[in-house]
């Protein structure tokens, strides 16, 4: 392996196809997949090789990064890339799988002799269009593959732990999504509460500006709903409600009841009922009224 790695990336939503390009832009040689090329054909214009298979991405990479929907789906992905994968290389685990699927995605990189990393990220479109995601790492802290892949993506990398088959790094991403969910749901709510009240709603930011109440997220997802502009996605509903889900089991599992974790899981499911679900999940407001 050269100093810089070959990287494969599969999965070019919005954070996978934000990673691939800042991959490319640090000087990585980078290919990538996605179930409709359509999706990733974009990234030619940014250096990125684009593959017909997920085991002609992984053919010649040092390291594998997997952004998709779900656990199953990355299982599914890279048992698709099989008959390419070679022992040594590096598996960046990237999605947010929950804890069961980790075990299963664990179980296969040990099957192939895969150096893994359970590494979720923190931080929605524009933080990844800019490199400056927030990395959750658990695995080898001293692995140079490793981490030119997150030096490329992120401004910081959390090193959870040393072992990728863990799970510490999904657990603290499950935490912090959870934290993530309240608050948009929250801010939906508040500004619904306000426009049934006929409270304008800059007046209730102008009094928690600055203050022990201010938070940054009342202000982007709020800008959003407010500017009716939720088709705006950095964070879509329906992958929130996959999250919000991962959650609740989660926490089943740990012998934790999550009230607010229900309820808003709830609101996801019915925002996206009343077709919101390729929207910001600040779309999540409108489960406030009838469809």
């Amino acid at each position: 392996m050269s100093d810089k790695p070959t990287v494969a990336v599969l999965g070019t939503g919005i954070m996978g196809a934000a990673m691939a390009r800042n991959l490319a832009r640090a000087g990585l040689e980078v290919t990538a997949w996605n179930r409709s090329r359509d999706k990733a054909e974009p990234l030619a214009a940014d250096g990125v090789g684009i593959a017909d298979t997920p085991a002609a991405a992984v053919a010649e990479a040092d390291a594998i990064v997997t952004m998709l929907h779900d656990g199953p789906a990355a299982l599914d992905v890279m048992r698709q890339a099989a008959s390419s994968l070679r022992p040594g290389t590096r598996w960046i685990q990237s999605t947010t799988a929950g804890i069961d699927a980790l075990t299963d995605l664990a179980a296969f990189a040990a099957e192939h002799g895969l150096v893994f990393f359970d590494a979720p990220v923190l931080g929605t479109r524009e933080p990844a269009e800019a490199g400056k995601l927030t990395v959750l790492a658990s695995g080898p802290a001293d692995d140079a593959a490793a981490n030119a892949v997150f030096d490329a993506v992120g401004a910081r990398t959390v090193w959870t732990g040393e072992d990728g088959a863990d799970g510490s790094a999904t657990r603290l991403k499950l935490v912090a999504n959870s934290w993530v969910f309240v608050l948009t749901h929250g801010i939906g709510e508040v500004l619904a509460l306000a426009g049934g009240l006929g409270v304008d709603p800059q007046r209730f930011y102008e009094i928690i500006d600055g203050g022990p109440l201010d938070a940054g997220y009342a202000r982007v997802k709020g800008g959003l709903i407010l500017d009716r502009d939720t088709a705006d996605t950095s964070f879509g509903l329906d992958t929130a409600e996959k999250d919000a889900r991962l959650i609740l089991e989660a926490a089943r599992a740990g012998g934790v009841r999550l009230d607010l974790g229900e309820a808003g899981a709830e609101r996801f499911r019915r925002a996206s009922a009343q077709g919101h679900g390729g929207e910001d999940m600040a779309a999540s407001y409108f489960a406030s009224f009838d469809a």
